[in-house]
């Protein structure tokens, strides 16, 4: 199981996160490309630190809502967001060559990933984006029971193959999306995180809201290092990845 992380958000003066602490711990890291966050500087810098550990690089679009964070839905046509996903992964791509790293991958951001999942159009326009690039490029998403459904809607619309993600700290809700934030127990305390991680790999399953048993067909895991807490747990992660 590779573990994902959605860093290089920093922006001017604000910071945001530990990329540095967190990218010895990762496998793949997705580098926020300046529409929500990220400056030239701090994306440089994160390219840099992905190649100095031998990590991954995934793009990581999003609307154009830097006040937001990226978390606001936005109603584009197909048209434009298949050329604003297009524009942020060609940016992203010509600074990591600059810095030896090869992108591998795409990863929506925030909103454009949740509507993603929510609405196959906005699906068809982001897979549109990744397979209209010059190269051959994977697409991240969500690991959710319509795996199999995706992976074929991936393959028709010409994406050289998807990477499916479940979530370390986030509760599932029983139709396998994931747990609204505004409700109790969407994000996991440590000690959940872990034993939600531990069940992942063992079982490939997670227990849901309502206490089902909810398959997951996961070939990443998306954690999260905004402070040191977070930090500590991404070391037990992967300590617990690599027993596996």
């Amino acid at each position: 199981m590779l573990l994902n992380c959605d860093l290089g958000e920093s922006y001017g003066s604000w910071t945001m996160g530990m990329d540095a602490d967190v990218m010895p711990h990762i496998h793949l890291a997705n580098v926020a490309c300046g529409f929500h966050a990220g400056d030239p500087l701090t994306i440089r810098r994160t390219l840099a630190l992905a190649a100095r550990h031998g990590v991954g690089v995934g793009a990581h679009p999003a609307y154009p809502d830097l006040a937001g964070f990226g978390r606001r839905p936005m109603h584009l046509s197909h048209d434009e967001l298949v050329a604003t996903v297009l524009y942020q992964v060609s940016a992203l791509d010509g600074m990591a060559m600059s810095e030896g790293v090869q992108l591998d991958y795409v990863k929506p951001h925030g909103a454009m990933y949740n509507q993603m999942m929510a609405d196959a159009g906005i699906r068809a326009a982001v897979m549109a984006a990744v397979a209209a690039y010059h190269r051959p490029l994977r697409l991240m998403l969500l690991a959710t029971p319509d795996a199999r459904a995706h992976r074929r809607e991936a393959q028709e619309a010409g994406v050289k193959g998807l990477l499916l993600e479940a979530f370390a700290d986030r509760c599932y809700d029983d139709d396998g999306a994931l747990l609204s934030r505004g409700k109790p127990g969407a994000v996991h305390d440590r000690e959940r995180t872990l034993a939600q991680v531990e069940q992942l790999l063992r079982e490939g399953t997670v227990t849901t809201a309502g206490g089902n048993t909810l398959p997951l067909d996961a070939d990443t895991l998306c954690v999260h290092g905004d402070n040191l807490e977070g930090v500590r747990a991404i070391e037990a992660i992967r300590a617990l990845v690599d027993k596996h």
